[in-house]
């Protein structure tokens, strides 16, 4: 790239805007820094505080985190989802700029744990459909999902999981989600868990317990959602009465 000095976009916010295209194409990923101040400035033809002042932006953004006596790396993304508010995972994420990869989507019908018959209020006598979900962005997978769901719902194995799961319930299957009741809890992450999402056994991950229901309360979905600690978290806020 080559920064037009004839151009209405002050140099810096083409510094940026070229910095955010290197980062993008997973240039910095592998947790390489980012080339010296001065050496961008010579590269590009500009003063050194023209450098600093893009990378700035970015740094406030929180996408760059400097680091003392060391340079400029790519900021580890944590990515916080609001109690109070209550969107399809992809929609969400979208909302947020990230791009949702599927690493695996399994589905089929099976017999499900008790507890999962005992939220659906279904009779144990039949298999329900089960939809697992391994999730994240371009980088690495952060949450594992594995859903129930009421035999009322129709899905089978035969729908496109890799698109948003609430627009097909809603758009095929006229069944339309309505209220999400949520328990939380940290637990150790075991073998299978931890292989899935990439880190060590025993590591500490965030457990999601969601039951899905309609306009009528009546349960939908019974959702397992499991993701990794260091990636993504939870916040509510509360009024006070």
């Amino acid at each position: 790239m080559k920064i037009d000095q004839t151009s209405g976009i002050p140099l810096y916010k083409q510094i940026e805007s070229y910095i955010r295209q290197e980062i993008e194409s997973g240039k910095y990923d592998d947790g390489s820094f980012l080339p010296r101040e001065q050496k961008l400035a010579n590269k590009f033809g500009v003063s050194r505080n023209t450098v600093r002042q893009g990378i700035a932006n970015l740094v406030n953004e929180g996408v760059l985190k400097r680091t003392p006596g060391k340079g400029t790396v790519l900021a580890q993304r944590t990515i916080t989802t609001k109690l109070s508010e209550w969107h399809s995972f992809r929609n969400e994420m979208q909302k947020k700029g990230i791009t949702v990869k599927d690493y695996f989507v399994k589905a089929e019908f099976e017999y499900a744990p008790g507890e999962v018959y005992q939220k659906l209020n279904v009779n144990k006598d039949k298999k329900l459909f089960k939809l697992e979900r391994l999730r994240g962005d371009r980088i690495a997978p952060f949450v594992y999902f594995v859903s129930w769901f009421h035999p009322r719902t129709q899905l089978d194995e035969n729908e496109d999981y890799t698109c948003s799961l609430y627009t097909i319930i809603e758009e095929k299957h006229s069944v339309v989600p309505v209220y999400s009741e949520e328990e939380l809890d940290a637990i150790e992450a075991d073998i299978r868990i931890a292989e899935y999402l990439q880190i060590e056994k025993n590591k500490p991950i965030l457990f999601r317990k969601r039951l899905v229901l309609d306009a009528g309360e009546r349960p939908i979905e019974y959702n397992l959602g499991y993701y990794r600690s260091d990636k993504f978290k939870y916040s509510i806020r509360f009024e006070r009465k």
